[in-house]
């Protein structure tokens, strides 16, 4: 594992990842990234040259990803479409990135004979009752219940066909929602921080009930590094740190975090088909692999995310005002 390509390497959590490998192996690391809305060259600002290599380029350019399977021994894929409310706006680009996409990546592994892991999400599973103590395990049934979590659904089963069906040595990782540095204005935290520091009130969904279970990005990359290393071939991981919060609960401890009174936010018409709770059973990887987060409190990794975002403005701003436009002309 000297040479590591990382699809969607310049994305929040891809990013994350890149990092924790420069900064926990020797390996060099080669980033495939298709630099859209949501990825960003500077996430990668302070990897030393002679680390990283950056090409940019699709997931679904057959000869590009081809060649570059010539070049590495693993591959570790988080390039993919992954916001619930554009999947609602828009699904193509979903079943283009996160099913072709995969579908490509998958042929070269093969021909190649190349180790492979994929990154997917809790969303696979659909949900849970609000009041049921169950948590999401390697054994739930998929219920996937938007076009962004269905297509990754898709993605996982097309990871396992082509392990059982072609030998491919895949795993996959299925992880809770995470937080932390570098995550796009759009998504639910870093938007509700960006916007107090903006001075604008944040917007909840519905009442805020929904619940979700959070891990920082570091926690998430230790835990996929450890899968690569340790983990079973055609065996599923699913990562998680014990983090379940309501959003209102999360929307009132970054206003508490940044001094405003914990209702100074507005309620906004819920997302259609709006998931009620996911959560996470994580036995599996922590006692099978020996791995454990690092970020145990998510009230003290929230306040680290809160700083990052303040002291690095020039990182996040370009994209800030876009995206307020594309949800106030839908009155969220």
């Amino acid at each position: 594992m000297t040479r590591i390509l990382v699809t969607g390497g310049a994305g929040f959590i891809g990013s994350s990842f890149v990092h924790h490998v420069v900064e926990n192996t020797d390996a060099h690391v080669t980033v495939l990234d298709k630099l859209t809305y949501a990825g960003n060259r500077a996430s990668l600002a302070g990897i030393p040259a002679d680390r990283l290599r950056f090409v940019r380029g699709d997931i679904t350019d057959v000869d590009l990803v081809d060649s570059l399977f010539t070049e590495v021994d693993s591959v570790v894929h988080y390039a993919a479409e992954s916001h619930n409310d554009n999947s609602l706006h828009d699904p193509r680009p979903f079943l283009e990135t996160n099913i072709v996409g995969t579908y490509t990546l998958l042929e070269a592994a093969r021909h190649h004979n190349r180790r492979f892991h994929h990154i997917s999400t809790d969303e696979v599973y659909g949900d849970l009752e609000l009041d049921d103590p169950d948590r999401f395990t390697e054994s739930t049934p998929y219920a996937p219940s938007s076009p962004y979590s269905s297509t990754k659904a898709g993605s996982d089963l097309l990871v396992r066909a082509w392990v059982r069906s072609f030998g491919v040595h895949a795993t996959i990782s299925n992880c809770s929602n995470n937080y932390g540095p570098y995550q796009h204005v759009e998504k639910f935290i870093p938007r509700q921080i960006t916007n107090v520091i903006r001075g604008i009130r944040p917007k909840l969904y519905g009442a805020g009930h929904n619940v979700r279970d959070w891990i920082h990005a570091d926690d998430h990359s230790s835990a996929v590094l450890t899968i690569l290393d340790k983990g079973t071939i055609g065996e599923t991981y699913l990562i998680g740190a014990d983090g379940e919060k309501d959003n209102k609960s999360v929307m009132e401890l970054i206003l508490t975090e940044m001094g405003q009174p914990m209702d100074a936010y507005d309620h906004v018409i819920d997302r259609a088909g709006h998931d009620l709770r996911y959560a996470i059973d994580s036995t599996k990887l922590r006692t099978e692999l020996g791995w454990a987060p690092k970020y145990g409190n998510f009230e003290a990794g929230l306040a680290s995310t809160i700083d990052w975002y303040k002291k690095n403005e020039a990182w996040w701003a370009p994209s800030k005002d876009a995206t307020e436009a594309f949800y106030a002309g839908r009155g969220q």
